[in-house]
């Protein structure tokens, strides 16, 4: 997979990752942390551990919805969590009833926002959901 998007920032800057960031994924392509040209490997969050940067990646909105529901206990106890959320593009070809528009109107439903898209592969795009400032605690 190629470097998405024409702005060519690298995409561990596009996702906000930092050295500090403890970061859970969850069904991640074979090639992210390629894709991400870092080796992530010592920022992955262990069993105990409550991530700063959550991303999750989707086939099919019922996946999706069951992945969210899972991590409502992490939004509970880190409020100012960042949750990217991948599917694939249109332009991928690849069949899949994800939308932006689907996980944008969840999101809202369920306490979050969306404050940023990007390109994550040539086949993955990625929306940046968080609790709103009025809703943190």
């Amino acid at each position: 997979m190629g470097i998405a998007g024409y702005s060519g920032t690298p995409l561990l800057h596009k996702l906000g990752i930092k050295p500090s960031s403890k970061v859970l994924l969850i069904n991640q392509p074979d090639d992210y942390l390629s894709l991400l040209n870092y080796d992530l490997k010592n920022q992955l969050c262990k069993a105990t551990d409550v991530p700063d940067i959550v991303h999750l990646f989707v086939k099919s909105i019922s996946k999706f919805e069951a992945e969210m529901k899972n991590l409502k206990p992490v939004i509970r106890k880190n409020p100012t969590v960042v949750i990217w959320v991948s599917w694939y593009k249109k332009a991928a070809k690849i069949p899949t009833d994800v939308t932006e528009d689907l996980i944008r109107a969840w999101a809202l439903k369920n306490n979050l926002v969306d404050v940023k898209v990007c390109g994550v592969s040539d086949v993955w795009s990625g929306l940046k959901l968080v609790v709103p400032l009025a809703k943190r605690k």
